[in-house]
């Protein structure tokens, strides 16, 4: 059996992260007859060590939600060892390495370490998988680091940015691919999805989750369109709700049986489109705006771009029809499959 070594962000807050985390594993063993491990990371700055001892003094006062993302990480067979990030050793030990998904080469979130670019082995089976730089263009300052990316064997990103952000560094094909969460079916994730116990059976509501701040008229808007379907509003990020503490497993469940999701998350777009759920999506207006590439990439290359949110939510917004997106869904997880297949040297007969 080989192994392969995922390298991706390792944290225990994020949605998006953990599951496309977990999809990319399973996917990869449902291709082949691999042994999958994520590598977890750790910064090793001053600043980093200080918060780690705090939590370490602090002990296991860790929130419900915290709570719930570490319970999930049963999922994820996890190395047994953290490795630093920006001087990583003794990874030399796995057949295929594979960097992605997520925005590992976001260097606003420390992304472009050595590890994150592979940089501690001499393998010749480097590979990335919709890696992300989550940002539109940039600096030139970081040019020796993405060069690096260059002596991968096989290149994947996730948006289109990404693409010409290489395309302007290194000479070498690059692909742009699905996020790992599209490669699994409806099934896949019904076997890991769990129903928020505080959810009553009856509630019709409106999901909504934003990583960016949102302008009164647009929350104003989402209240109206609640209100006009008799919708509660459920706000995963509101502190004071008791839907706060939710983990990666419940929020599918919510994301599978909302009335209308509203978000300006890449993840939450993916799982609306998915389950089958309508759902509006908003610009950021912060200054995490150049992250709205990525969805850009993903309302493209599924043409709906009748998702936006365009000064009210209305029943055009309600009314979905995805019959067309699905049948380029299909086609693009052939591509990914290919791709991961080439990249993993797996043979027609190894399936």
């Amino acid at each position: 059996m080989k192994k392969v070594a995922i390298i991706t962000i390792y944290g225990n807050i994020n949605f998006g992260n953990k599951l496309q985390n977990y999809a990319l594993q399973e996917y990869i063993k449902k291709i082949g007859n691999f042994e999958v491990t994520t590598i977890k990371e750790r910064n090793t700055d001053i600043k980093s060590r200080i918060k780690r001892l705090i939590k370490k003094i602090i002990g296991n006062n860790i929130d419900e939600r915290t709570k719930k993302f570490i319970d999930f990480n049963k999922y994820i067979n996890y190395s047994k060892k953290f490795y630093s990030r920006k001087n990583p050793k003794k990874l030399d030990n796995y057949d295929y390495y594979i960097v992605g998904s997520d925005q590992v080469w976001n260097p606003k979130f420390n992304g472009l370490s050595d590890l994150d670019l592979l940089k501690f082995t001499n393998s010749n089976n480097k590979i990335s998988y919709a890696a992300s730089f989550g940002v539109s263009n940039i600096d030139n300052k970081y040019y020796n680091k993405v060069k690096e990316i260059g002596k991968f064997k096989k290149i994947s990103v996730r948006e289109n940015d990404g693409k010409k952000i290489l395309s302007d560094f290194i000479n070498k094909e690059v692909n742009v691919l699905i996020d790992p969460t599209m490669l699994l079916t409806n099934d896949d994730w019904k076997k890991i999805m769990v129903k928020p116990s505080n959810l009553n059976k009856n509630t019709k509501y409106i999901l909504t989750y934003f990583l960016g701040k949102l302008s009164e008229e647009k929350m104003n808007a989402i209240k109206k369109v609640a209100e006009e379907n008799k919708c509660e509003i459920i706000n995963l990020l509101d502190k004071n709700s008791s839907f706060y503490n939710c983990g990666p497993s419940e929020f599918l469940y919510l994301e599978k049986n909302a009335f209308l999701i509203c978000t300006d998350s890449f993840h939450s777009c993916v799982f609306s489109i998915l389950f089958d759920r309508p759902f509006v999506v908003f610009d950021r207006d912060d200054n995490l705006k150049s992250m709205n590439s990525r969805i850009e990439t993903l309302i493209n290359t599924f043409n709906i771009k009748d998702r936006y949110f365009s000064k009210s939510i209305n029943n055009s917004n309600i009314k979905h029809n995805y019959k067309e997106a699905y049948k380029i869904l299909e086609k693009e997880r052939l591509k990914s499959k290919k791709y991961l297949m080439e990249s993993l040297d797996v043979g027609d007969n190894d399936e």
